[in-house]
């Protein structure tokens, strides 16, 4: 067990201590957000034909080079409605009127929008020389057979749930989606709905980390808040084990006479990766293991818990999803005002994103301590303040990260 790591080092031996979960076959229709459990080739180009992108006339380029001196008339042979197949071919001195979708026929190398044309049921004038596939998209201009689509791991967003449809896939693999078990400590803990009494405050990160795992795509089960006593976490790590993929749990992660939890990890058979990491706020955690399940101890500090949670339960949890981008994305983000605070050790400062004379920025809500949840609503990106700081001014530029 490791003592009070990088969080680079924690995100990588959380990530590294998880297995995807396994995958099932699933009815496309019902796989938006759910991430890809095979590769998918394109067994077929798409489109599959020459197809017309506007209502119009196909005709052969060659033969309207001459228009911008006065209109070329052609003779109109068919009608060729999208869904259609063409029945003539295209020759000297002809067209074919097209719809939008419609297959090219063959001799046609070039298209014209009929409101470009004066025509009538018989015949279409050509005032504009054409170029030869003027017009025209090529069979596999979206997709060539062979082409790889998508790896396992990929989100199936509207874009490839459309992609894939295109391939007449009916039915994916996907995985499956887990299932991450959240656990309460504390005996000061009330839940919402309940009378507060002295001394009690509301869990509130039980519904702050359940709107992030679901967020995620996580099933979240609850399974209880437990008073400070090792042997009655460990009942819940027991419970959550068996019927869970990874547990989250809340509060006890710290070194005081009540922090309990890597306690009762310990007593659960599990085997303890790291305690403590290097930033704040969020230093104080727990992480283990147990047959390749992730147990995640976060601060009872509902800030602290959620800053951690982002930078080292997340990745390790997408990764549990099958996620092949299970790392978090960095950017560079400039403060739009400053931080009045020195950092001895590595500070995390959340903030909302804003795009501001060409470059990305990020809004700084008041209230960054421990135990301020309230200026995380809405927030989408955190920054990292390098340890042995002083204050940061307005404009500096920081490391961040995409929540």
């Amino acid at each position: 067990m490791r003592e009070h790591v990088s969080y680079g080092t924690a995100r990588t031996l959380a990530a590294e201590a998880v297995r995807p979960v396994e995958t099932e076959l699933l009815c496309l229709e019902d796989c938006a957000g759910r991430v890809l459990g095979q590769e998918v080739t394109a067994a077929e180009d798409v489109p599959a034909f020459d197809r017309s992108p506007y209502d119009g006339y196909a005709f052969r380029a060659g033969d309207v080079q001459k228009a911008a001196d006065g209109p070329v008339v052609l003779r109109v042979v068919e009608e060729i409605p999208a869904g259609g197949v063409p029945h003539r071919a295209i020759t000297a001195g002809t067209a074919a009127k097209v719809l939008t979708g419609a297959p090219i026929p063959m001799g046609a190398d070039a298209v014209v929008k009929y409101e470009d044309t004066k025509y009538t049921a018989e015949q279409v004038e050509i005032f504009l020389p054409a170029y030869p596939g003027q017009n025209i998209v090529r069979a596999g201009e979206d997709v060539r057979a062979g082409t790889v689509l998508a790896h396992s791991g990929a989100v199936i967003d509207p874009g490839l749930a459309g992609t894939l449809a295109a391939q007449g896939l009916s039915r994916v693999w996907v995985h499956r989606v887990p299932k991450v078990g959240l656990i309460s400590t504390g005996s000061e803990l009330a839940e919402v709905g309940e009378p507060l009494t002295s001394g009690k405050i509301y869990n509130t990160s039980r519904y702050a980390l359940t709107a992030t795992l679901k967020a995620l795509g996580c099933a979240t089960v609850w399974l209880g808040c437990a008073r400070d006593d090792a042997e009655a976490i460990r009942l819940l790590i027991e419970a959550g084990l068996g019927s869970c993929d990874a547990l989250v749990l809340t509060g006890g992660a710290s070194r005081g006479s009540y922090d309990l939890t890597p306690a009762a990890m310990e007593l659960s058979g599990a085997e303890l990766l790291f305690r403590g990491v290097d930033f704040k706020p969020g230093m104080a955690c727990a992480y283990a293991v147990r047959e390749g399940k992730l147990l995640c101890g976060l601060s009872g500090n509902p800030a602290a818990a959620l800053t951690n949670f982002y930078l080292v339960a997340l990745p390790a949890l997408k990764r549990l999803a099958g996620r092949r981008d299970y790392l978090p994305r960095e950017l560079t983000v400039a403060l739009t005002k400053r931080f009045p605070k020195a950092s001895p050790m590595n500070r995390v400062l959340r903030g909302k994103l804003a795009l501001s004379r060409g470059r990305v920025e990020m809004d700084l809500p008041e209230g960054q301590g421990n135990a301020v949840l309230s200026s995380a609503a809405g927030c989408d990106v955190l920054a990292v303040i390098p340890a042995g700081s002083g204050p940061v001014p307005a404009g500096a530029e920081l490391k961040g990260f995409l929540i």
